[in-house]
């Protein structure tokens, strides 16, 4: 399976020239050969969105927009962000991502975890997501999460457990404070669970950072691919825009969950009964 990250700069509250971004790119990756094209998180509108929320939210099923990269996923599979509201939710704003393929939304995800403090301000404008959930795909069960969904270690087992092989993370996450390796020491705290939920998850790991700026906040990139037994198999640079292009060998999840049994041997029914007796408080 070819996949490639598409670790770009969204232009800020400018749809028409984000899809114009995407078309560049998904033509880019077909001539490429991709199976799968993913980029990153609110890809068709920038993050810093603030009041501009409500101009450029879409629902999926009516979206032109949507309704074009959908098209053209029947060859392609494409996973983007976007700010979703639904005519049945009117008034409802979300931080989303669609998961494309064979001209058909096959899932949508809600951002779960809405990062408010410091400079993330997204519960004030975005409704929280409710659930994770793997979903069926030609290439098996995946499951998607959006930026801070990742550092909550619950969100990926939650898709662990459902029997998603491959993890697909779109992100904007900026960049704080300089390593010895001229990139930003935050990154390393991504890089540092891509590794371990790619080896105790025994899935492939993508995570597609964006890159630029927006009213001061410079976005990271480094995005990267781990496979399942925790091994980086390629990484995006830092700063810079930059198409990342790796093969994957889906058969490496079978090695790892076969020369390592966690999958056998997780028991998910013995974490939902501690779970239950935690949140009503029965283990005090």
């Amino acid at each position: 399976m070819k996949v490639v990250l598409a670790q770009e700069a969204p232009h800020l509250g400018n749809i028409g020239k984000n899809l114009e971004l995407h078309l560049k790119t998904i033509d880019r990756a077909r001539r490429e050969k991709a199976d799968l094209v993913v980029f990153p998180e609110l890809s068709l509108t920038g993050y810093k969105l603030r009041d501009l929320v409500e101009t450029v939210a879409a629902d999926p099923e009516r979206s032109k927009e949507i309704r074009e990269l959908r098209l053209l996923s029947k060859d392609l599979a494409i996973v983007f962000g976007f700010v979703e509201e639904r005519a049945s939710e009117r008034g409802l704003f979300y931080n989303s991502a669609a998961f494309c393929a064979k001209g058909r939304i096959l899932h949508v995800h809600r951002k779960v975890f809405l990062p408010t403090f410091g400079m993330f301000e997204e519960l004030r404008f975005f409704a929280p997501g409710r659930n994770f959930r793997a979903f069926d795909t030609p290439w098996g069960k995946m499951g998607l999460m959006i930026c801070r969904d990742f550092l909550h270690y619950n969100a990926s087992y939650l898709l662990y457990a459902g029997g998603a092989e491959t993890m697909i993370i779109i992100s904007a996450a900026p960049g704080r404070g300089l390593s010895g390796g001229g990139g930003f020491a935050s990154s390393r705290m991504w890089e540092l669970m891509g590794e371990a939920m790619g080896r105790f998850s025994q899935a492939f790991v993508l995570y597609c950072n964006r890159v630029g700026l927006e009213d001061g906040a410079a976005f990271a990139g480094g995005s990267f691919l781990f496979d399942p037994m925790g091994r980086r198999l390629a990484q995006a640079a830092y700063f810079e825009p930059e198409l990342l292009i790796c093969d994957i060998d889906l058969n490496e999840i079978r090695k790892a969950r076969k020369n390592w049994p966690f999958k056998r041997d997780d028991k998910p029914e013995m974490t939902l009964e501690a779970l239950q007796r935690i949140v009503h408080g029965l283990d005090d």
